[in-house]
């Protein structure tokens, strides 16, 4: 059955038909999405939802989404879903970061200029039919020094278009290497030094707890007076009041403002002064950044729905659609070291430790890791998957740690998981042969080789002969199928166990009877979706 996707934001139409003409099954209603009580009413029917700023995605109506997989957002700002609430639910959310990248860094230059020679008030006095050439004194771009305050996609491109208007450009970014600043031109400076030297400000940042109000009062003392901020990133990431108070004072020459922090915005501050140039959130609105995202969005959104690829994810690691078949076989040998080890552990996990070796550390490992707390908490959360569980894992401050290293072994790439409690540690490993298929290699310590079966059950005990012929004896009498036998040991007479994968599910009251044996130290059934 074909994937079902809801358009309910006005999106181009050819990126309605990228879903068509990919085999999906699309819905495009452009205004259903101001409507909150229709969009819970229908949202249930839908396995992606496409959007721009006009749908709300919030808490209810992702409580209300019983088949919903992924959220498209057309555009780079997700202020309007409910991203915790959505990977709870396991639902993957998508932006399109890079489409409006060029739009918004011209539009902050633009808007540079215009602060720069006072060009909107200019018009309107000579529109008004006045000639006040002595009032509109400018200052000049070249040789001055432009502060960038974030420096990724955007803000690189603004640093880039600085650069080529002649202008010296530092740069602010605490994920900015050396080596990145050398290649783009830009000198990269810590944020009191850029505060102190910079003539222009432009900010690039998304808004979060610790970019809130990053200019502010206190941010203004250490700039230059004369300078001028530009803000198109986000509303929030300046104290407009305080702003408002050293645009009054001259403190600050001019401003350009494309954003605020309440939207739509009807009031602030900043409206009003003569020194500020402001615009209605314009720095995606062009006609080829719209077009751009929202193609995008499409062929993302159909990447995951169809191939499993995910690219530009909030909250989920990215699977690239050439990565997305190999890594397959490996994601579910992860997922199925976690569920025995969630399967055979009765308390509170305290850290997990995965440990990548050979082949599978050059791997897309997040998506791995994912994959792996997937497994290991839903036996006790069953509504869980590779989106929901670090989440879940977060939430109950359970620490995790992971390595990589190079072949250390006989196999050209495994998996170790190994989990802690207050009282036991358990650790298990496998890897992927080359017919895909997962296989477990290590227990406690002891190699033995295991098909993974569906339905299996596991048992330790001290090395002693005669086990092989009581578990066969015991399932041989209930009627259970043994279709594949693991054994393994850490030395003679010492500790031993079994991997039994079984045609069925075994009963509790067959499992009791071995148990029941004083040989047997434990029996536990496992089940593994192989699917």
């Amino acid at each position: 059955m074909a994937p079902r996707v809801l358009v309910s934001d006005k999106l181009s139409e050819t990126a309605v038909q990228i879903f068509k003409d990919r085999g999906i099954d699309v819905d495009f209603l452009p205004d259903v999405g101001k409507d909150k009580e229709k969009m819970l009413e229908i949202i249930g029917q839908y396995d992606g939802l496409a959007i721009r700023s006009a749908t709300k995605v919030t808490s209810k109506l992702i409580a209300a989404a019983d088949n919903l997989k992924v959220v498209g957002r057309a555009g780079i700002g997700v202020d309007n879903v409910d991203i915790p609430a959505a990977s709870r639910r396991g639902i993957i959310v998508m932006n399109t970061p890079f489409g409006n990248s060029i739009t918004t860094a011209e539009h902050a230059i633009a808007l540079l200029m215009a602060v720069a020679r006072q060009i909107p008030a200019a018009d309107v006095s000579t529109q008004a039919g006045k000639w006040e050439k002595s009032r509109f004194m400018g200052v000049e771009l070249t040789g001055k020094t432009l502060g960038v305050v974030g420096c990724g996609n955007i803000g690189s491109i603004a640093a880039a278009r600085g650069i080529g208007l002649k202008m010296r450009v530092v740069a602010y970014d605490p994920f900015l290497s050396v080596e990145r600043a050398e290649e783009i031109g830009v000198e990269k400076v810590e944020l009191d030094e850029l505060f102190t030297r910079a003539d222009f400000i432009t900010l690039h940042v998304p808004l979060t707890d610790k970019t809130r109000n990053i200019i502010n009062a206190e941010a203004i003392a250490q700039m230059k007076d004369g300078v001028r901020i530009i803000n198109c990133a986000r509303g929030g990431l300046v104290m407009e009041a305080d702003l408002a108070e050293a645009l009054k004072s001259g403190k600050v020459a001019g401003a350009g403002f494309d954003v605020f922090e309440t939207e739509p915005a009807t009031d602030s501050p900043l409206f009003g002064l003569p020194n500020v140039v402001c615009t209605p959130h314009l720095g995606a609105s062009t006609s080829e950044a719209q077009e751009n995202v929202a193609l995008q969005v499409a062929e993302q959104m159909s990447d995951y729905l169809l191939k499993g690829a995910v690219t530009n994810a909030i909250n989920m690691p990215s699977i690239s659609a050439e990565e997305a078949p190999r890594l397959k076989p490996f994601v579910k040998l992860a997922e199925v070291l976690g569920a025995f080890v969630g399967q055979v552990t009765e308390s509170a996990i305290k850290e997990v430790d995965i440990l990548y070796d050979g082949s599978t550390a050059q791997m897309n490992t997040n998506a791995l890791t994912s994959a792996v707390l997937a497994g290991l908490i839903r036996p006790q959360v069953a509504d869980v998957n590779m989106v929901s569980a670090p989440v879940m894992v977060k939430e109950r401050g359970i620490i995790l740690s992971e390595a990589r290293r190079d072949k250390s072994g006989v196999f050209d790439g495994y998996i170790m998981l190994t989990v802690r409690t207050a009282n036991k540690t358990r650790s298990i490993a496998g890897t992927c042969f080359s017919d895909g298929k997962p296989r477990f290699i290590q227990i406690k310590g002891i190699n033995l080789d295991a098909e993974v079966g569906a339905n299996m059950v596991y048992t330790t005990n001290a090395d002693a002969p005669g086990i092989i012929g009581l578990l066969g004896t015991v399932f041989g009498k209930a009627g259970v199928n043994i279709a594949n036998f693991s054994l393994g040991r850490n030395r003679p007479g010492g500790d031993a166990i079994a991997l039994l994968y079984v045609d069925e599910p075994v009963s509790e009251d067959v499992l009791d009877m071995v148990r029941g044996h004083e040989e047997i130290e434990s029996a536990k059934p496992l089940v593994f979706d192989i699917g």
